[in-house]
C-alpha cells in the first residue's frame, strides 16, 4: 500500500500547484475586467472633462479681433474650469479636478503641454490676440487596484496605485449650420442684394417703435422660423431660453411675423440673468454679465458698448464679462438678479446672438406676413426689458450690430455644426 500513498502525495502537490497557478489566472483576469475597467472607466470620464473644458474654452478665443479682446484668455480659463469640472469622475463620484494651471494656449496646432508655447498663468502669459488653440490636461492617481493588488502581492511584488490622464485640443472653425434667436433685424436698406447695406459695426438697433411713426420701420421685432407650425410665443420663448432656431433657414426662406409679445421678456431677461417663477441659472443660461446698456449710461449714437468707451465712465461688454459684473439696476415685476458668483459659474455666451435680417417695411403688404431671410447678423443683446420702476428703464430694447455672422472676425460663436466653409465660427475638438 505504501506505493499508492507516495503516489497519491504527488498527485495532491500537483493538484497544489495547479490550483495556485490557475488562481493566479483566476485573479488576473478579474484584475483585467474589473480593475483595468474602472481605469478605463475613469479615463473616459477624465476625456469627457478635458473634451468640455478645451471646447467651452476655445469658444471665448478671439484671435485676429482689432482691436485685440484683452479678457479673451481670461474668459476661456474661467469657462473651461466651468465646462470641465461640471463633469464627474472615479465612478461618478467626485468633481472632475481642473485648474487654471491645466489648461494652455497656442497660435499653432501642438500635441501637448510640453510644446504649446503659452501656458496660462495669474499674470497672463498667453497672448489673446494669436491664441487660436487650447489644450486641457488633467489626470487622477491613486486608483486602488483590487484584484491586481491580490495577484502584485500573490507573485512576490510591491502593490502598487494606478493612474490615468487625459488631455483634448479644440480651437475655432467655421460652422455649417448654426443657431440663432428668433428675432428678425431690419435692414434699413430694404435690399435683398446686400443684407447688411447701411449696417455699420457698433451701430445700435431698437424696438418697439413709438407710436408716431408707422408700424414696420422699427429696428427689429419678433418672428417665427416655423410660422405654418403654429408654436406661437411658447415656442419661442424656448428658444431664447435655450439654444435658439438651429439648423436655421437659409437666405430667401419666408419667415413670419410675431409682433409685440409681452410675454417673452421673461424668457429674454434670462440672459441677463434675471429671473422669476421657475426659471433659473440651472434651467436657463445667463452669460458671463448682466450688465445692461441703453441710453441711460450710454450714448446710443456713438454706439460701440461692445468694447467701446463711454462718457460716463462705465465699463463696456467685455470690460463687464472680465468681472462677471451683474444686471446694475432694480428689474422689479417679482424679478431675482443673480450675483457675479452665478455669472461666473454659471455663465456662457448668450448675448452675442446670431439673428436673422429682414426687410421688415415689407411686411405690411404681404399676406399671409411672411418676409425672406435676407442674411443674418451678429448681434450684442444690450439691455433687458424692465418695469418702469427700473432706474435704467426704457420703453425701448436695445440691440448693437456686431457686423455678419458669417465674418471670421465676428465675436459671435454659435451652437453650430462644424464643418463649413464661411458660416460663424464655432468651437471643435482638434487632436
Amino acid at each position: 500500500m505504501q506505493p499508492c500513498v507516495k503516489g497519491f502525495s504527488r498527485q495532491k502537490g500537483g493538484v497544489l500547484a495547479l490550483t495556485a497557478i490557475s488562481l493566479a489566472v483566476l485573479i488576473g483576469f478579474l484584475g483585467i475586467v474589473v480593475d483595468l475597467g474602472r481605469l478605463f472607466v475613469t479615463k473616459t470620464e477624465l476625456q469627457s472633462a478635458t473634451d468640455a473644458c478645451a471646447l467651452a474654452a476655445a469658444a471665448e478665443l478671439k484671435p485676429g479681433v482689432n482691436p485685440p479682446d484683452l479678457q479673451a484668455v481670461t474668459r476661456a480659463v474661467s469657462a473651461g474650469i466651468t465646462a470641465g469640472t461640471r463633469n464627474r469622475v472615479d465612478l461618478q463620484s467626485a468633481a472632475a479636478t481642473l485648474t487654471a494651471a491645466n489648461i494652455y494656449f497656442s497660435d499653432r496646432l501642438s500635441d501637448n503641454s510640453t510644446t504649446f508655447p503659452f501656458g496660462y498663468l495669474p499674470s497672463g502669459s498667453a497672448d489673446p490676440a494669436t491664441a487660436r488653440y487650447v489644450l486641457c490636461v488633467t489626470g487622477q492617481g491613486g486608483i486602488a487596484s483590487y484584484f491586481m493588488h491580490i495577484l502584485e502581492s500573490f507573485l512576490g511584488g510591491t502593490p502598487t496605485n494606478k493612474g490615468v490622464a487625459a488631455w483634448a485640443t479644440a480651437t475655432l472653425q467655421p460652422a455649417q449650420l448654426n443657431c440663432a434667436i428668433p428675432l428678425g433685424v431690419c435692414n434699413p436698406a430694404g435690399t435683398s442684394s446686400d443684407p447688411f447695406a447701411g449696417m455699420t459695426v457698433g451701430q445700435w438697433f431698437r424696438s418697439k417703435t413709438p407710436t408716431p411713426q408707422p408700424p414696420g420701420t422699427g429696428s427689429f421685432d419678433w418672428i417665427d422660423f416655423t410660422p405654418s407650425s403654429g408654436g406661437g410665443a411658447s415656442e419661442l420663448a424656448d428658444m431664447i431660453k435655450g439654444s435658439g432656431q438651429c439648423n436655421v433657414p437659409s437666405a430667401g426662406t419666408p419667415v413670419g411675423q410675431q409682433g409685440n409679445i409681452e410675454s417673452l421678456d421673461k424668457a429674454w431677461n434670462t440672459r441677463f440673468g434675471l429671473y422669476k417663477g421657475a426659471d433659473s441659472a440651472a434651467t436657463a443660461t445667463p452669460d458671463y454679465t448682466g450688465y445692461g446698456y441703453n441710453p441711460a449710461n450710454w450714448d446710443p449714437v456713438a454706439g460701440n458698448a461692445f468694447n467701446g468707451t463711454s462718457a460716463t465712465g462705465i465699463p463696456n461688454f467685455l470690460a463687464s464679462r472680465g468681472s462677471n459684473s451683474s444686471y446694475q439696476g432694480t428689474p422689479g415685476q417679482g424679478y431675482s438678479t443673480s450675483p457675479s458668483s452665478v455669472h461666473a459659474s454659471n455663465g456662457a455666451d448668450r448675448r452675442l446672438v446670431t439673428a436673422p435680417v429682414v426687410n421688415c417695411a415689407a411686411w405690411a403688404g404681404t399676406n399671409p406676413q411672411t418676409i425672406p431671410v435676407l442674411g443674418y447678423a451678429c448681434m450684442l443683446m444690450l439691455h433687458p426689458m424692465t418695469h418702469s420702476s427700473d432706474p435704467l428703464y426704457s420703453v425701448d430694447v436695445w440691440l448693437e450690430y456686431r457686423g455678419p455672422s458669417n465674418d471670421p472676425n465676428s465675436p459671435c460663436n454659435t451652437s453650430g455644426v462644424a464643418g463649413g466653409t464661411a458660416g460663424p465660427l464655432v468651437p471643435v475638438l482638434v487632436h
